[in-house]
């Protein structure tokens, strides 16, 4: 609404685009805070604020990406991550081939592929916060550990097998079955 210009919306206008009714809308908004005018609604520039200061989105997250495959390559390729304030500024793979001196420039910026052995340094050099791995499922609990040691609080997890950390870390799976399950659901239930 904001890149058309629009300067005001409503809760009904947010509840049907949401799918859900205008007093939910209202209400998960007053859980965080006062928001909107009555009566009026909400200004779409500062309520676009709130909610990305609520999603920990008004910052730059400086993220790693571990497995430099055909996924992890797609991924180094992936525009809209800063959009969103997610910046990949390390790539690591064990690969020689993928890891001696190569550049990834798909984004503009050159992101250096390093070894994987150099995590932990530039986890630190480069205050890494969140990283995203992309490897074989045999070596995915093996990086979230080298991730846990180099203190990378925040993992993604495209690799299709559940990986555990310690208390204080998140890891989110990305199956993409799932999702294509929760797709087909929707789809056979319309």
């Amino acid at each position: 609404m904001e890149e058309k210009g629009e300067k005001v919306v409503s809760s009904a206008q947010l509840a049907n685009k949401c799918m859900v009714n205008a007093a939910q809308v209202r209400k998960d908004l007053a859980y965080f805070g006062e928001f909107g005018i009555r009566g009026v609604g909400y200004y779409v520039k500062d309520l676009l604020s709130d909610i990305k200061r609520i999603l920990g989105l008004n910052k730059e997250w400086k993220m790693a990406l571990i497995g430099v495959g055909n996924l992890g390559s797609a991924l180094l390729s992936y525009k809209d991550f800063l959009k969103q304030n997610y910046k990949i500024v390390a790539a690591f793979d064990i690969d020689p081939p993928k890891v001696i001196g190569r550049v990834s420039e798909k984004l503009g910026k050159p992101v250096e592929i390093l070894h994987i052995n150099r995590i932990k340094e530039v986890a630190k050099e480069r205050k890494l916060e969140i990283a995203l791995i992309t490897t074989p499922p045999s070596e995915a609990q093996g990086v979230a550990n080298l991730l846990v040691d180099a203190e990378i609080r925040g993992i993604l997890n495209f690799a299709p097998v559940q990986i555990t950390v310690p208390d204080g870390f998140m890891v989110k799976d990305v199956f993409f079955t799932t999702l294509l399950d929760n797709l087909a659901y929707l789809l056979s239930n319309q």
